[in-house]
């Protein structure tokens, strides 16, 4: 599997590249899955540009995606989209339209809330762990660690020379019985070596403008699409996909 993440918590300051609209979020995914993506997370957007969980907006994002392509697609429930846990349940229970997978962030509080309310609604969790917190400390002990779609390996660490040590760290501590899969997958200047990294070790990943704005060689992305058949190319992908 291949995930494309077609826009994160960047916006309008980050570039035109950068969709955020419904419509704009539906042509990149399309772009995307066309490039060889498998897999759709995204950060639906507030008329002002917000991450928000709001139902209204999460059903015309859903809508807009899934007229255009048929791969899963999956949403954040940072904590910054609603500070408060309980009110970050409270939307979740009201969403009309649902996603196939919602990333829940294990060191944010609220989190294992958050995650039986999405597996209680029969929406997929993609437990996210992120390096340098007390995320897979917490998800080793987690009664739900069993139960979720997949483990996502964040490695938050943005230099080009140490992210690999960075994630190799992260795995470590990730050892744990949880048996789910894992996406292992980097950011900024992390996010190529953590993905290089993942083809080597065999685990999926992930790519697109919410973990990078540039190519392996420095160059600025000029969309989604370009970032996944860049990553399918570097590792073969593309060969075996044929």
């Amino acid at each position: 599997m291949v995930q494309v993440c077609l826009n994160g918590a960047r916006g309008a300051v980050d570039g035109g590249v950068v969709p955020v609209s419904p419509e704009a979020l539906a042509d990149a995914a399309a772009e995307a899955v066309a490039a060889g993506a498998t897999d759709i997370h995204v950060h639906p957007k507030s008329p002002c540009g917000q991450d928000t969980l709001s139902p209204r907006v999460l059903a015309a994002t859903l809508a807009a995606i899934r007229a255009r392509v048929s791969v899963p697609v999956g949403v954040t429930t940072g904590a910054w989209t609603e500070p408060e846990p309980e009110a970050r349940v409270l939307r979740v229970r009201s969403w009309t339209s649902l996603p196939d997978h919602a990333s829940v962030n294990w060191h944010e509080p609220g989190a294992e809330e958050v995650a039986a309310t999405l597996l209680d609604r029969g929406v997929g969790v993609e437990a996210g762990i992120w390096s340098g917190t007390e995320g897979a400390a917490r998800f080793a002990v987690s009664p739900l660690r069993t139960k979720v779609l997949r483990v996502l390996a964040e490695v938050t660490d943005p230099d080009p020379n140490t992210a690999e040590e960075s994630a190799r760290s992260l795995l470590s501590d990730l050892a744990t019985d949880h048996g789910r899969p894992v996406l292992l997958h980097g950011e900024n200047g992390g996010a190529w070596p953590v993905l290089r990294l993942a083809g080597r070790l065999g685990l999926t990943t992930r790519i697109g403008l919410e973990d990078t704005l540039f190519l392996p060689d420095g160059e600025r992305a000029l969309c989604n699409a370009q970032l996944v058949a860049e990553a399918l190319v570097q590792y073969g992908w593309a060969q075996r996909l044929s």
